[in-house]
C-alpha cells in the first residue's frame, strides 16, 4: 500500500512563492519604478515641458484640446452651466513625451548595468581561470631530449 504524500498548503505555497528572490526583485522593481515614474513625470512636466513651450512661443500642452459637439444634450455642473466635451490631445502628448523619456532613461540604466555585469564576469573569469603552468627552463627542455634520445637507444 503506497502511503500518500500530503500536499502542501495554499499558504506554504505562497510564502515558497513570495520568499524566493524573483518575486521580491520583482516586487521592489515595481516600487521603484512607481517612484521613478513620478520623478520622470516632474521632469517632463516641470522642466523639458517649459523649454519646448518657450521655443513653441509660450504654449502649454495642457491647453490643447478640441471641444467636441454635445449629440445628446449639454452635461451641466452643479451651478447648472454646461460643461464642455473636450478631447485633450496636449495632456495626452504630454503623456507620450512623459514615456518617451522614461523609455529612453531605462534604456540607458540597464545598458549601463549589463556592461557593468559584462565587466563583472570577465573579471570573475580571468580571476577563476587556472594560470597555465610555467614553461620549462631551457635546461629542462634540453635534459628531456637527452633522455628521450637515451630511451630511444
Amino acid at each position: 500500500m503506497k502511503k500518500k504524500v500530503k500536499k502542501p498548503g495554499w499558504i506554504a505555497e505562497f510564502k515558497e512563492f513570495a520568499i524566493k528572490g524573483n518575486a521580491l526583485s520583482m516586487a521592489v522593481g515595481v516600487i521603484i519604478g512607481g517612484g521613478f515614474s513620478t520623478i520622470t513625470k516632474s521632469l517632463t512636466d516641470d522642466i523639458i515641458m517649459p523649454i519646448v513651450s518657450m521655443f513653441l512661443g509660450g504654449v502649454n500642452f495642457s491647453q490643447w484640446y478640441i471641444t467636441l459637439p454635445q449629440l445628446f444634450g449639454p452635461k451641466l455642473d452643479e451651478a447648472g452651466n454646461p460643461i464642455a466635451n473636450t478631447l485633450n490631445f496636449g495632456t495626452f502628448l504630454s503623456a507620450v513625451i512623459n514615456f518617451l523619456i522614461l523609455a529612453l532613461v531605462v534604456f540607458w540604466i540597464v545598458k549601463i548595468l549589463n556592461k557593468l555585469m559584462d565587466m563583472g564576469k570577465k573579471h570573475h573569469e580571468e580571476e577563476a581561470a587556472p594560470a597555465a603552468p610555467p614553461e620549462p627552463s631551457n635546461e629542462e627542455k634540453l635534459l628531456t631530449e637527452i633522455r628521450d634520445l637515451l630511451k630511444n637507444k
